[in-house]
């Protein structure tokens, strides 16, 4: 009896802090993720699909009404694929399909339009120096 405590089987060890499993993980361990944490893996999985087919379609020259569809099909069917397949989870508990296929959509392609925009303007833009013609001005 030396008056340390020692923490019950399982909790994390002094100074460490405690992991939050992957939302597989926790389907595999025969547990369903908590709502919370499983919403803030679809947003931040969304942000990743952004970022990556922002530079994609600023290095292809992509433009206009394909660029945005295509993001918009590749990021729901992308996340719709990896709820429905991969993790297997049942859509309803988390507030049906829709509500995960929309659960940060808006932020993804906020920051999707801005990098292809940098991407696309850093790569094919034509910085040809402006005209040194003069205008003479409306009324002339």
């Amino acid at each position: 009896l030396s008056g340390t405590r020692r923490a019950p089987p399982g909790a994390p060890s002094p100074g460490r802090l405690s992991r939050t499993p992957h939302p597989a993980e926790a389907t595999r361990a025969g547990k369903p993720p908590g709502k919370d944490e499983f919403l803030d893996v679809i947003y931040w999985f969304r942000q990743i699909i952004a970022v990556v087919s922002g530079v994609i379609w600023g290095i292809l020259p992509l433009r206009g009404f394909l660029g945005i569809a295509g993001f918009c099909l590749i990021n729901a069917g992308v996340l719709y694929l990896y709820f429905s397949n991969y993790l297997q989870i049942d859509a309803e508990e988390y507030g049906g399909t829709w509500e995960l296929t929309k659960e940060g959509f808006m932020t993804s392609f906020a920051l999707f339009m801005v990098i292809w925009i940098i991407f696309y303007t850093a790569i094919h833009y034509d910085f040809a120096p402006i005209s040194t013609v003069q205008s003479k001005g409306p009324f002339y």
